[in-house]
Formats: C-alpha cells, structure tokens, sequence
C-alpha cells in the first residue's frame, strides 16, 4: 500500500509544480509521477530533508525540485519544437 500512496503523491507533486508553473507536464498522470517522484529526488539533494514528510517525500523541497525539473523539461520541449 505504501507504493501506491509514493505513486499518488508523486503524481500530485508533479501536478502541483506544473500548475505553479503554469505548464503541461508532458506525458499527463505518468509524466506528473515521473517529474514529482524525480523533482523529490532533486529537490532533497539541493535542499535536504526538511519541512512536513508525506509518504518518504518531504513536502517543501519535493515541490520546489520538481518545480526546477518541470522547468527545465519545458525549455528542452520548447527548443524541440522550435527546432522542428
């Protein structure tokens, strides 16, 4: 049960860091768990373990890596797209 609530809260991680953003996370629900599940990755390498802890994610540096991930995804695709 414990992996699928790490699915969950990935995926509204992943979610949330795109809405700040104001971007589509390529990829829909798989792509949301992707980016929220490396943005924590991310985000606790840079930040370290602080803040509430959801389901082995820490709350503020997990948001914030996956803001920094979405990002970065976005400007790869859009250099993508301009490239075609």
């Amino acid at each position: 049960m414990s992996f699928i609530w790490f699915l969950i809260i990935g995926g509204i991680l992943g979610w949330l860091a795109g809405m700040i953003l104001g971007k589509d996370v390529p990829g829909g629900i798989i792509g949301n768990i992707i980016a929220g599940i490396i943005g924590a990755w991310i985000g606790g390498m840079l930040l370290g373990d602080w803040g509430p802890k959801v389901s082995d994610f820490y709350i503020f540096p997990a948001i914030i890596g996956a803001i920094i991930l979405v990002f970065i995804v976005s400007l790869i695709m859009k250099s993508l797209r301009k490239a075609s």
